[in-house]
């Protein structure tokens, strides 16, 4: 995981996880919609598998 991409993951966490699928993305959406921090920890997660 890179540092911009992680940077970008506590800011717009939508977008950091843009190129790992559809279902990611929309996952990570709905739980930035229900709280900012579940939304930035679930995308610091997907940003972090390999």
């Amino acid at each position: 995981m890179s540092f911009l991409r992680a940077v970008i993951a506590i800011f717009l966490p939508p977008l950091a996880v843009l190129d790992k699928g559809c279902g990611s993305v929309l996952i990570v959406t709905l739980l930035w919609f229900c709280g900012w921090i579940p939304g930035v920890i679930a995308a610091l997660v997907i940003v972090n598998k390999r």
